[in-house]
Formats: structure tokens, C-alpha cells, sequence
């Protein structure tokens, strides 16, 4: 049974969302089971902004992590899962579950919680679904490609996706495979085709969590620059 959660979100001048993805973060870590130690770290990387003071605001228990250093995606995730681990040091890492969102992205309140429901039944690894935030701007065109890029990956074994924003692992397979990759883009399926190839048990789960539909992202070759390919 898993006795602790991590949550490591990576930020770059996200001072419009941080807030409001810490606030998400709290409320679904509220709702885990009785007894659950969790902990948050949040890696402000070359932020120009306040994103850093904002996110220690909004969450004083975070662990607030600063980084000027010219870190892929993949450095920085893994720099905060390493982060939020010394605060859960008395705990197995085959009872520790790692969980990673984006500072733009809001979760669902029973997040944290379905995560863990899957990672008792023996799952390994779970990789949710992300919706996008209609609002911030994804024309309809873009959207409609998205989801057409979306179901292309669907099958029996569910949304076939896997999102940064929405993905958990049991600490004892990610530290099997050698944590996140240091890799510019795609760190998320990069760890997962890893864990695949390890024999590690791995679910997609339509856990939900929405995140920002902008066309102007932090990470090359991330989300956003696929939506404004498709608006194209």
C-alpha cells in the first residue's frame, strides 16, 4: 500500500497559473487516504518573474526549488522528484508514488487519490488523461485536430496518451529505469517506453486534469507548439 505521495511540478514564468495549480494540488492531496504522507516541490527554473515567491505563498509546505542552470525538462522533473524524496526518506520507494503535473495545468480534485487507488491494485505506472483549457486560446480547427491526434492513440487499453502533466510512477520502478531522461522534449513518454520495455505494469486512466491550450509554451516541442502546428 503506498504510504507517501510526491508531487513535482516544474515552472517557468507561470505567474498567472501558479496559484491555481497549487491550490488544485492541495485540494486533491486532502482528499488521499488517512494516514498518506504527501510533500510538493515545485522547480522554478529561470523564471524572470515571481513565480517562485508566488508558489511559496500559495503553498507555504512546498518545497520551492530555484534554478538558473540550463536544465532540460527532463534535469528538471527529475530534480524535483530527488527534491520532495528527501523529505519522504523513511518511506519505500515501493510504497512511494511520484506524481508530476505542469505549473499551467489544473487538476481534478480526486487526482492524487485514484492514482493511488491504481497504484495499490499493483500498477506500477498510470498516465491519465490532460483536457485542454478551451479559453486560452486553441481555435476550433486546432482542437479539432488535437482530438483527432488524441483518438488516433486510443485502444483496448485505454486513451493511449501520456502527459507530463498527468503522469504517476511507483518510485521503485522509476529509480529501476534511472528516473527521467535528460532529454529537451518528450521526458514523459521517454520514462514510459523505459518502464515498458522493464516489465513494468503500466495503465492509461481517464484521471482527468486540464491544462492550458496556449500556443506559446515554455518547452520546445511541448503541447503548445504542437497546437499551433495544428492551427496552422
Amino acid at each position: 500500500m503506498i504510504s507517501a505521495v510526491a508531487v513535482v511540478i516544474p515552472a517557468r514564468d507561470e505567474h498567472r497559473r501558479i496559484r491555481s495549480c497549487l491550490r488544485a494540488v492541495r485540494h486533491a492531496l486532502d482528499r488521499l487516504p488517512e494516514g498518506i504522507t504527501h510533500t510538493v516541490c515545485v522547480v522554478a527554473d529561470r523564471c524572470t518573474d515571481h513565480t517562485a515567491a508566488l508558489a511559496a505563498t500559495e503553498l507555504p509546505t512546498a518545497h520551492i526549488v530555484t534554478t538558473d542552470a540550463d536544465l532540460t525538462i527532463g534535469e528538471v522533473r527529475d530534480l524535483g522528484v530527488r527534491t520532495a524524496r528527501t523529505v519522504l526518506e523513511g518511506h519505500s520507494a515501493a510504497r512511494t508514488w511520484l506524481l508530476s503535473t505542469d505549473a499551467d495545468t489544473v487538476v481534478h480534485h480526486d487526482w492524487a487519490r485514484r492514482h493511488v487507488r491504481l497504484a495499490d491494485a499493483g500498477i506500477d505506472a498510470v498516465a491519465g488523461v490532460a483536457h485542454l483549457d478551451r479559453p486560452a486560446g486553441p481555435t476550433r480547427a486546432a482542437l479539432e485536430r488535437y482530438a483527432a491526434v488524441v483518438g488516433r492513440a486510443s485502444g483496448p487499453w485505454g486513451h493511449g496518451n501520456v502527459y507530463g502533466a498527468n503522469l504517476g510512477v511507483r518510485a521503485d520502478a522509476f529509480d529501476a529505469v534511472g528516473g527521467f531522461g535528460a532529454v529537451p522534449v518528450g521526458e514523459d513518454h521517454d520514462l514510459w517506453v523505459r518502464l515498458g520495455a522493464a516489465g513494468y505494469a503500466r495503465r492509461h486512466a481517464d484521471i482527468p486534469v486540464v491544462t492550458s491550450g496556449r500556443h506559446v509554451g515554455r518547452a520546445r516541442g511541448g503541447l503548445a507548439d504542437l497546437l499551433a502546428a495544428l492551427g496552422d
